[in-house]
């Protein structure tokens, strides 16, 4: 039973559903609105019905890292015991491509944000590009972005931000860049592939590039193509397999991806601090 309510075949298998899994997160939505949605039909296709906040409680779901709602790409999804695997297991590294913008700066350091800067860019070649990129690799610090669901006073920094609140920037704090790479150069934009830890702001790295170059730069788009051990290729469920079946297939196979408990001490020790719902 759930809520009072006898349950048939369809929704014994969801609420056996155990484990870790990734879906496609597109460009738009937030991280909770795509598993909000998720949450929706599981339930919908297992006939139970809900109202309103009790479906927290029917059906156990959590995912392992916020997308910011212009990004797109992986997001792990934990599922039944699975959600409390999402602190220990995503404490790894993720993989982005990004592409940036030269000439432009903006106030949320992507292309949603209003312009706030405008600098001239013909001088940059691929090499002054390419020459920078090592600044940035390896232990570094950064300056998250003002625009961010870092929280101050139990709130978002972005809420406050929208709101017209004075909101002071965060200080520099250390982050990892495993590698960094120029993919492409058409200028003004340039797209590029980066693996980092947790905590990192691709936004923000994007930003500091155009600084260092001596102009400024904003990012137009950013796809998550790893997290962990789940990649967009072989593992993240599109909107159209959102099934309980083809979920329950996922976890099945994505079950070797996950380490044993040797492997979750040594993540733990490598990425102290880390949290489930770490940001972009």
């Amino acid at each position: 039973e759930a809520g009072g309510v006898v349950l048939g075949k369809s929704a014994d298998k969801l609420f056996s559903l155990s484990g870790l899994f990734a879906v496609y997160k597109p460009k738009g939505p937030t991280s909770a609105g795509v598993l909000n949605l998720l949450k929706e039909r599981l339930l919908a296709e297992a006939g139970v019905q809900t109202n309103g906040n009790k479906r927290n409680q029917v059906l156990k779901i959590g995912h392992g890292g916020t997308l910011d709602s212009a990004a797109a790409g992986v997001l792990v999804v934990g599922i039944g015991k699975g959600t409390k695997m999402l602190k220990t297991m995503l404490a790894g590294s993720k993989k982005y491509t990004a592409i940036g913008l030269l000439g432009k700066a903006t106030d949320t350091l992507d292309a949603t944000g209003k312009v706030t800067e405008e600098k001239p860019y013909d001088q940059i070649t691929k090499g002054d590009l390419e020459n920078v990129l090592q600044k940035f690799t390896g232990d570094i610090m950064q300056v998250p972005p003002l625009y961010s669901a870092l929280k101050k006073d139990g709130e978002r920094l972005s809420t406050l931000m929208k709101r017209g609140e004075a909101v002071k920037a965060k200080p520099a704090r250390p982050v990892r860049v495993y590698s960094l790479s120029l993919q492409q150069f058409q200028p003004p934009l340039f797209t590029l592939d980066v693996e980092c830890g947790g905590g990192f702001y691709v936004r923000s790295l994007v930003s500091d590039i155009g600084k260092e170059l001596s102009t400024c730069a904003t990012m137009q788009e950013l796809t998550r193509t790893k997290h962990g051990p789940f990649t967009l290729e072989e593992h993240a469920l599109y909107e159209d397999k959102w099934t309980i079946d083809e979920i329950a297939r996922s976890l099945e196979h994505c079950t070797s991806l996950l380490p044993g408990e040797p492997s979750h001490k040594k993540l733990k020790t490598e990425h102290p601090g880390e949290t489930a719902v770490s940001c972009e």
